[in-house]
């Protein structure tokens, strides 16, 4: 949806969850004990991360391997909210993702993940905390991931759930955040309404 609204926008696209996922692909090939927080750290040091933020050219690189499809991965999956949930590890992905923002060529770009309102860019023109009832954002999930059932997708996004609550709150909107509840929207809808409130907020 993200992607879609930054081209109708004529945007960059940024997708935050990305990173997480590619620093996890990248700690699992260096046989990193995600248990151990300082292993997971020290993996930092050789995490050369790319991501193209042209929306008709989205790609994701680690020390020149495209891991575009390979983040996706069950067990790519699994391994995110190991690192997800180190503070420091999230503090060196925020000044990651600013740089991308900084870098962009095009005349705005919307970056898209849980803390982006808050603690990315709280100072964003424009910011939207997209919503919906936990049924259909579980049955949405579903429906990306093809490599495993409902049951066990709903659980994966269940368990992420609970683990980003511990450290950021992405549930609620902070002031100056607007919400975006798409439970009855469909896709195209959804989009039209990001881009909406995008023109309508930055004009203002």
């Amino acid at each position: 949806m993200s992607r879609a609204a930054a081209r109708a926008l004529g945007f960059g696209y940024q997708d935050t969850g990305a990173a997480y996922r590619a620093l996890a692909w990248h700690a699992l090939q260096q046989a990193v004990d995600l248990d151990d927080p300082a292993a997971v750290l020290g993996s930092w040091d050789t995490f050369d991360y790319e991501i193209g933020t042209d929306p008709d050219d989205y790609f994701v690189r680690v020390n020149g391997t495209d891991v575009t499809d390979a983040i996706r991965t069950p067990e790519v999956t699994a391994a995110v909210a190991h690192i997800a949930k180190l503070p420091e590890v999230r503090q060196r992905l925020v000044q990651l993702f600013r740089q991308v923002m900084r870098r962009t060529d095009a005349r705005g770009i919307i970056t898209e993940g849980r803390d982006i309102t808050t603690v990315v860019a709280p100072d964003a023109e424009v910011r939207i905390l997209l919503t919906a009832d936990e049924s259909v954002r579980m049955a949405r999930r579903s429906a990306e991931v093809t490599t495993q059932s409902a049951a066990e997708t709903s659980a994966a996004l269940a368990r992420r759930d609970a683990a980003d609550a511990k450290v950021v709150d992405f549930m609620n909107a902070a002031d100056g955040v607007t919400t975006l509840d798409s439970t009855d929207l469909d896709f195209d809808q959804t989009v039209q309404a990001v881009v909406e409130l995008a023109r309508s907020t930055a004009t203002n």
